[in-house]
């Protein structure tokens, strides 16, 4: 009787629980007794995924407040390590959480485990170098956008574009109706959603700006409704309290507000103001068209007007290499730059910019789960 095959793996947050989960579904699909551990979410564990430790440990912490988590975060590092050197996987896949995974795919490499790293850090946007420190780590990159693939070929680190498993979930052409009718808005209604994104910090800077750009669209357009999803219930409260601030304009404008129904609440409208992230992404997949706007700290900023060395800072420019959405930084973020910019969306046809959109829709629909799961399989027996 053969030994099963044994695969080591680390989602360090909810997004990369999401993401590894149709991942290991095929995985165990294709290898039933196969042994899948290290650290995931409750999606991973649905799949057949065994975390030795509890995800949160990892994405309490984000990752980003190292220093003062570091003792925490070293202790999970070190146990984990312990466990695979007394059961080594045949493979081991760090999900997304460069940070941490980077670090134990190197230790992993170095005793001989073939490594993995699933999500390229933006070499391609900053800090360029970093790729080095990539190829020491792992064995292969899978990646989710095609414009990655030039910078890996560049320094000779192997690399395989999965496509995005956000593409395979939402319709090429995605049911307004239906999304209308769970959210309870009028099928004849004019809408736009409005996403000031999923961070605390994020929802008080730009929302304040976002109702003010409500408020002078309304003023010329007091048909349009307003819908502003929150991401859970600590930005459902922020958001609720910060429009009581605005001398209660949930009472005085057509807004509503939900929790949790982001991608409902973008098929649902017409045109979308959000912050600038992944959320544009998945706006480009609901094929509507969009403004995103992001506000950094003035230092951050300068930071980063130095070292970024992208064209474009939203994903579908970044896709189309072009400007095919507004993006807005800084002193553009202002209501009657952003209100004249929507209306005008509303008021055109965006017909060649929906088609655009399909088009990068198809190219990152690529089946990634079974991509992703067929890339680890074969540099499992490579």
């Amino acid at each position: 009787m053969s030994t099963p095959i044994r695969i080591g793996m680390v989602a360090g947050e909810p997004s990369g629980d999401v993401l590894a989960a149709g991942m290991v579904a095929e995985l165990k699909r294709q290898y039933p007794d196969a042994v899948i551990e290290g650290i995931g979410g409750p999606n991973m564990i649905n799949a057949g995924f065994h975390s030795l430790f509890d995800m949160e440990t990892l994405s309490v912490m984000g990752l980003v407040e190292v220093l003062s988590h570091l003792p925490a975060i070293l202790k999970v590092k070190k146990q984990l390590l312990a466990h695979f050197e007394q059961n080594p996987p045949d493979i081991f896949v760090g999900i997304d959480a460069p940070d941490f995974n980077l670090r134990v795919e190197k230790a992993l490499k170095a005793r001989g485990i073939k490594t993995m790293h699933y999500v390229s850090p933006t070499v391609w946007a900053w800090r360029e170098k970093r790729i080095h420190k990539i190829a020491k780590a792992t064995n292969r990159v899978l990646g989710l956008f095609p414009f990655e693939q030039q910078v890996y070929d560049k320094y000779h680190v192997p690399y395989t574009f999965v496509g995005h498993t956000m593409a395979d979930a939402i319709a090429i052409e995605p049911d307004q109706n239906a999304a209308r009718q769970e959210l309870g808005v009028d099928s004849n209604a004019s809408v736009l959603a409005v996403l000031p994104g999923s961070r605390r910090g994020e929802v008080e800077t730009l929302l304040p700006v976002f109702l003010e750009t409500v408020e002078a669209i309304h003023a010329k357009r007091s048909d349009i409704q307003f819908l502003i999803p929150a991401a859970n219930e600590h930005r459902l409260a922020q958001i609720k309290a910060l429009l009581l601030e605005a001398n209660n304009a949930e009472e005085r404008l057509p807004i509503q507000v939900t929790q949790g129904t982001s991608r409902d609440a973008m098929i649902a409208s017409d045109v979308i103001l959000l912050a600038s992230g992944t959320a544009t992404l998945e706006a480009m997949l609901c094929k509507r068209p969009m403004v995103a706007a992001y506000l950094l700290a003035p230092l951050t900023y300068k930071i980063m007007q130095r070292l970024y060395k992208a064209p474009f800072f939203t994903l579908p420019n970044l896709l189309a290499n072009e400007a095919i959405i507004p993006e807005l930084l800084q002193e553009e973020v202002n209501a009657e730059n952003m209100s004249n910019q929507l209306l005008n969306f509303f008021e055109s046809d965006n017909s060649a910019l929906i088609s655009r959109f399909t088009d990068l829709h198809h190219t990152l629909k690529c089946n990634a789960d079974k991509t992703a799961a067929k890339a680890v399989v074969e540099e499992l027996f490579a």
